[in-house]
């Protein structure tokens, strides 16, 4: 696991990178062409990563629930994020990945229940759920460039 666990971390970097060097007003507008903006697909992978780790484990979640109702699937986007928000998803990038490690090295996912998920993934293990997470947070990744990307040409 501990791949997987290196390939968490990067792509929590490539979030990271994006969010600190992204200005406040482009991580919140809508491109043309989507239906959330690039700070809700951030968030998003955080609020999921609790969900398909802890809720389906029947773990209390390791943040505030604010988060999870906020930026779960099926949400829209919050156009109204303060720049101290902004900070926090900062270092909830970086915590939730370490606590993770932490805590699956304690065993601390010890039951999971088993759950298929949009993209059709059956997940019946933590172990699944980790490596589905990578994929998850690695395609809104991609959105959120897709979307820096939008707004940079719609700027120029």
């Amino acid at each position: 696991m501990n791949y997987h666990f290196q390939a968490h971390r990067q792509v929590r970097k490539n979030l990271l990178d994006i969010l600190q060097n992204t200005s406040h007003e482009d991580l919140l507008l809508i491109p043309d062409g989507f239906n959330n903006n690039i700070y809700w697909n951030i968030a998003h992978t955080v609020a999921t990563q609790q969900l398909l780790h802890y809720y389906l484990s029947g773990n209390p979640f390791r943040i505030d629930k604010y988060w999870i109702e906020t930026y779960k699937k099926g949400t829209l986007p919050n156009l109204n994020v303060q720049k101290s928000e902004v900070e926090d998803l900062e270092f909830l990038l970086t915590e939730t990945s370490k606590i993770l490690m932490r805590d699956y090295d304690s065993d601390f996912f010890s039951d999971y229940t088993p759950y298929t998920t949009s993209f059709g993934m059956d997940l019946k293990s933590i172990q699944d759920a980790i490596i589905f997470n990578n994929m998850h947070e690695s395609l809104h990744y991609g959105y959120a460039m897709a979307q820096k990307r939008a707004i940079l040409g719609e700027k120029y």
